[in-house]
């Protein structure tokens, strides 16, 4: 059996019927902008916003890396507050730094779970910051009824991470809007990306449907990147890739732009909460720990759970099919020596299991197993001395004592 990643590409996607009615949000926002990546959305944004003269950025310590590049290459100063095992901000130091002449607040919104956006909307709102959510791993969320992303002055979206699309970052402006940035000429990312990143896609679903079908599409795909990249063709990447800032004035793909047309929203939704929520009754059944509890606003990006050893839990997944993914193993190295306890636990200890839309009850069940025989998680009984900073989100959205142990 294999579980990709990421979801697939199917024909009914490629060239089925736009969606009737009126599109959510952020699809509806009257201020939007699409770039190739998210990080590339951040990189515009906050260069507008330093030659506005907001150069003073507070952002959490869990991060991915590439996001605090973008911002201080378009020259901002970073300073970090804490995030706690919860995925919860130490609001009191959010606060210490917001004080002391900050212009800009920067949230993370993690893997689907909303952060605590009202208190920390107030918090701009008092000393007269602005803030921008990043809402790269959550798209489709939202808190009380109301969507991420809606609470900021700006908002930034990554649509490939949830969506069957070859790329796409988002840029929405709620308020403070830089007209510069809805106008912006952005350049063309050219057939050869959009031709690679589609037969990828669409090979991550047939192996998912048909494992020998789909090693043997893999195994030409793969034979054919090593002879563009013999024939030194030159190629843009996306993912996990670092931050190149010459590569921030990319726009988003034209196939990507036809797709999100075609998209069935509220189901995409649907299926990832109702294969968190079997896979979470399933760990219940078997006694293993459940880290993240899933309240009724999130639209999970992945399954998220603790593992002794990151690595090697990765590895033995894989083995089997599964194709776990190791979350932010390190943030952008220029604050690795600032980096909290709970952000250290997070990247010692997270691991992504996948549960988008592609995955079927079926394999579910088989994940659940596997996981359970080979005996990766954390003990029960963790120690977890970090700051606590709420029992739930807005939403209620709350974080499971099973794993991380309540006060």
């Amino acid at each position: 059996m294999y579980l990709p990643a990421w979801q697939g590409l199917t024909l009914r996607t490629l060239y089925g019927r736009p969606q009737s009615g009126p599109a959510s949000f952020p699809f509806n926002a009257p201020h939007t902008t699409y770039f190739h990546t998210a990080r590339s959305a951040i990189h515009q944004l906050f260069r507008k916003l330093v030659e506005s003269g907001r150069t003073r950025v507070v952002a959490p310590d869990y991060h991915m890396g590439n996001e605090l590049r973008a911002i201080r290459a378009a020259g901002a100063d970073v300073r970090l507050y804490p995030v706690g095992h919860d995925l919860q901000p130490d609001l009191a130091e959010v606060r210490r730094l917001c004080s002391e002449g900050a212009d800009v607040l920067f949230t993370i919104h993690y893997a689907g779970w909303p952060q605590p956006v009202r208190e920390l909307r107030s918090l701009t709102d008092e000393h007269g910051m602005v803030m921008v959510e990043d809402c790269a791993l959550a798209l489709l969320s939202e808190i009380g009824g109301r969507p991420v992303g809606s609470f900021g002055d700006y908002a930034i979206f990554c649509l490939y991470k949830s969506l069957p699309v070859p790329d796409g970052g988002m840029l929405v402006q709620n308020r403070h809007v830089f007209p510069d940035l809805d106008t912006l000429e952005l350049e063309p990312i050219g057939t050869a990306f959009e031709a690679g990143r589609m037969a990828e896609l669409w090979v991550e679903h047939c192996r998912s449907r048909a494992p020998r079908v789909g090693t043997l599409f893999a195994a030409l795909k793969r034979a054919a990147g090593a002879m563009l990249n013999a024939c030194r063709v030159t190629r843009i990447p996306v993912g996990d890739i670092g931050f190149n800032p010459s590569q921030s004035s990319l726009g988003m793909s034209a196939w990507s732009g036809h797709m999100l047309s075609r998209l069935d929203y509220v189901g995409i939704r649907r299926r990832r909460r109702e294969n968190y929520q079997l896979l979470a009754q399933l760990f219940r059944k078997s006694g293993l720990p459940v880290f993240l509890t899933l309240g009724g606003g999130v639209c999970p990006l992945f399954f998220p759970i603790l593992v002794r050893d990151k690595h090697r839990a990765a590895r033995a997944l894989w083995s089997r099919g599964i194709m776990a993914t190791e979350l932010w193993n390190e943030g952008d190295p220029a604050f690795a020596s600032v980096e909290g306890a709970g952000t250290q636990f997070l990247r010692r200890h997270v691991l992504e299991l996948p549960i988008h839309q592609d995955i079927t009850d079926r394999q579910i069940r088989y994940m659940a197993q596997e996981v359970s025989r080979l005996n990766l998680l954390l003990e029960p009984a963790l120690d977890t001395t970090s700051r606590r900073s709420t029992a739930s989100s807005p939403s209620g959205d709350a974080i499971s004592g099973a794993c991380l142990g309540s006060k």
